[in-house]
C-alpha cells in the first residue's frame, strides 16, 4: 500500500505562498546542439522500470538529430542510439522528437519485448527499438534498433513532402497502438504497431484526427494564435490515461478525447494567451503581443508542453503539464473532470540546477530502490546550467516523488 502522503499530497495549498519548488536528485550530462555537440538538443523522457530489479531501472530520452540517449537513474549515460543518416543527398536526416514506452510486444519470433518507440520528425517515421533487462542490470547499453527498414512515412508520401518538415512530431502509446501529433498542423493519427519478419517491427495508420486551429470567443470573435505563415497550432506533448488521450496543443490548451480519435475532443485547460490576437511581425519573424482581453486560462503559460501521469491508484493520482512559458509545472486531479490542483517549478539545488524551458516529462509511482522510493519524475531541462559561451546546452533532471510530495502540505 503506497504511503498516504503519496495519495493525498497535492489537494492543499503550497506550504509557502507562490509556487512551491523542487530540486533534483540528480541530472544527466550536457548536451550540446552545434556540430561539436553531434547537434544534440534534448526533449522527451521516458522511464523503463526494470521487471525485477528497479534500481535498475532506465531512463530512455530523445535529442532530435542527436538520436537516442538511455541513462541509468544515477543520470550516468549507458549508451547512445544515432538517429538516422539521410535517406540521399539534400534530404533531412532523422531527428528523434518524442518517445513512449510498448510493454510486453509479441515480435515475429515469438518473443515478448518491452519497446521504446520514438518520433522521428526528420524522416516522418517511428523507430523502434527493443529493452533488454539483462543488459540494463548490468549497466550495459539495453537498446536494440528493431525498426523494420521498409517502415512507412507517417503523415506524408514523398520524401520531397517531408523534406517540407509537416512530419510526425508528437507521441504518446496506448497498448500497442501510437498517437502523434503532426508537426506545424493540427492533426492528430492513431498507428497500430505491427510484428515484422526477422523480429522486426513496423506500423499501419488506423485513422486521423484534426483538433481545431481558430476559437470562438465570448464576445462573438474568432480567435487563431499568432504563428509563423503557413503554420497550424501544432500539438507536441501527450499521454494516454485509461483509455484518454490528453493532447497539448502548444498555443492553445490542454485538450482530453478519447484515445481511439473518436468522438469530441473537449479543451481541458487553456494557456493564460488564449484569445489574445498578437500580431506577426515578418521583420522579426516574431509575434507582437497584442492587448490581454482576459479570455485565457490561469495555469498554463504558452507554449503547453510535456504531459504526464502519477498513479496512486486505478482511478487516482495526477496529470502534469509543463507549462514553458513560465518555467512550472501545473498539477490536476487525474480523476473526473481534471481539477487543477497546484503549480510547482524545479529549481536549483546542491546535486543540479533547475529546470526552464522544459519540453518533456515523465512521472512514474512505481518504487524505484533506495534512492527513488516512492516514484520519479524525470523534466527535459532547456538551459542546463553552467552555460558554455553561445552553444545551446539541455539535459534532463530527475527529481525524487518525495520532493513534490514535501513541497505540499
Amino acid at each position: 500500500m503506497r504511503p498516504l502522503f503519496a495519495t493525498v499530497l497535492l489537494l492543499l495549498t503550497p506550504l509557502s505562498p507562490g509556487v512551491a519548488t523542487v530540486t533534483a536528485a540528480a541530472e544527466t550530462p550536457p548536451l550540446y546542439d552545434d556540430e561539436a555537440g553531434g547537434h544534440a538538443n534534448g526533449d522527451d523522457p521516458a522511464i523503463w522500470v526494470h521487471p525485477t530489479r528497479p534500481g535498475k531501472s532506465v531512463v530512455i530520452a530523445t535529442a532530435k538529430e542527436g538520436g537516442l540517449y538511455a541513462y541509468s537513474l544515477s543520470g550516468a549515460q549507458l549508451q547512445h542510439v544515432p538517429a538516422q543518416p539521410p535517406p540521399g543527398p539534400g534530404h533531412e536526416p532523422g531527428r528523434l522528437n518524442n518517445v513512449d514506452l510498448v510493454h510486453r510486444f509479441r515480435l515475429s519470433t515469438g518473443a515478448k519485448v518491452d519497446l521504446a518507440v520514438a518520433s522521428d520528425r526528420g524522416r516522418d517515421h517511428l523507430r523502434v527499438y527493443a529493452v533488454d533487462p539483462a543488459k540494463a542490470a548490468a549497466g550495459q547499453p539495453p537498446l536494440t534498433d528493431v525498426t523494420d527498414p521498409a517502415v512507412p512515412f507517417v503523415f506524408n508520401s514523398t520524401q520531397e513532402e517531408v523534406d517540407a518538415a509537416e512530419t510526425v512530431y508528437g507521441l504518446a502509446v496506448h497498448g500497442t497502438q501510437v498517437l502523434v501529433s503532426r508537426r506545424h498542423e493540427t492533426r492528430l493519427g492513431l498507428l497500430d504497431l505491427v510484428a515484422a519478419p526477422g523480429g522486426k517491427v513496423t506500423y499501419r495508420k488506423v485513422r486521423t484526427l484534426d483538433l481545431p486551429s481558430s476559437f470562438a470567443l465570448p464576445d462573438g470573435s474568432t480567435w487563431a494564435p499568432c504563428l509563423e505563415p503557413g503554420e497550424l497550432p501544432q500539438a507536441e506533448g501527450m499521454v494516454v490515461d485509461r483509455g484518454v488521450l490528453y493532447a497539448a496543443q502548444e498555443d492553445v490548451g490542454i485538450w482530453r478525447l478519447r484515445a481511439d480519435l473518436t468522438g469530441r475532443p473537449v479543451l481541458m485547460d487553456r494557456v493564460k494567451e488564449y484569445g489574445r490576437q498578437d500580431t506577426y511581425d515578418p521583420a522579426t519573424e516574431e509575434c507582437v503581443p497584442g492587448q490581454d482581453r482576459g479570455f485565457g486560462g490561469e495555469h498554463l503559460a504558452a507554449d503547453a508542453e510535456g504531459l504526464t501521469v502519477y498513479e496512486t491508484g486505478r482511478d487516482s493520482g495526477y496529470l502534469l503539464a509543463s507549462s514553458q512559458g513560465d518555467d512550472t509545472f501545473a498539477v490536476y486531479d487525474r480523476a473526473g473532470r481534471n481539477t487543477y490542483l497546484g503549480q510547482f517549478r524545479v529549481g536549483p539545488g546542491d546535486r543540479a540546477d533547475g529546470a526552464e524551458a522544459s519540453d518533456g516529462a515523465m512521472a512514474t509511482s512505481a518504487p524505484l530502490g533506495h534512492a527513488y522510493p516512492e516514484g520519479l519524475l524525470v523534466v527535459h531541462d532547456g538551459a542546463d546550467s553552467p552555460p558554455d559561451g553561445d552553444r545551446e546546452v539541455t539535459n534532463f533532471k530527475f527529481v525524487d516523488w518525495r520532493k513534490v510530495a514535501r513541497s505540499f502540505k
